[in-house]
């Protein structure tokens, strides 16, 4: 059987559980959160392979990764990952990707950035299956009236997230504009 490599990292914004396959970041997720068990179960069942807890270079340069951009030295990711879920799902997926650091988005913007503006609630089921918090950036989706909406790691973190990467001015940059 295949085995996804995981291991615990506590940061200042939560604790995260970080999995490996293949030498690739295939989880980076709250550990608390409510969907936990169908996230896993998901990455469980497309990979066929079982969770195994064993750290590995990918997780410790996850980890890495993670720490400089906490501390305000990264604003890009170059982690190889792999995204494990249905056809739309990795669209959504590749669509947040697409949302520079500090600049936010809402779910009607990626669904027409999908070309399909009426799948604003499946847009938002997978920003919600989302497996690789903060590299496949989901918290920088807020509501079409600029407040906070849900958020793995609690709207607390995703709060915290976002302050960071507008430098902590406390200026929300809504909609990615200037």
């Amino acid at each position: 059987m295949n085995a996804i490599r995981t291991t615990y990292f506590k940061t200042v914004f939560g604790e995260l559980i970080l999995g490996e396959f293949n030498h690739q970041l295939c989880l980076c997720d709250w550990r608390y959160r409510t969907m936990r068990t169908a996230i896993d179960q998901r990455l469980k069942t497309l990979l066929q392979a079982d969770f195994i807890e064993e750290e590995t270079d990918t997780a410790a340069l996850a980890m890495q990764q993670l720490n400089e951009y906490f501390g305000g030295a990264r604003t890009v990711f170059d982690i190889p990952m792999m995204l494990a879920g249905s056809e739309f799902q990795q669209k959504v997926w590749q669509a947040l990707l697409q949302i520079p650091f500090g600049k936010t988005d809402t779910y009607l913007g990626l669904s027409n950035k999908l070309q399909n503006p009426k799948a604003i609630r499946a847009v938002a089921a997978a920003n919600g299956a989302n497996a690789i918090s903060v590299f496949v950036p989901c918290h920088r989706i807020i509501g079409s009236s600029g407040e906070l909406i849900g958020y793995a790691g609690g709207l607390k973190a995703k709060q915290q997230l976002l302050d960071l990467e507008r430098g902590g001015s406390g200026q929300m940059d809504l909609f990615g504009q200037g």
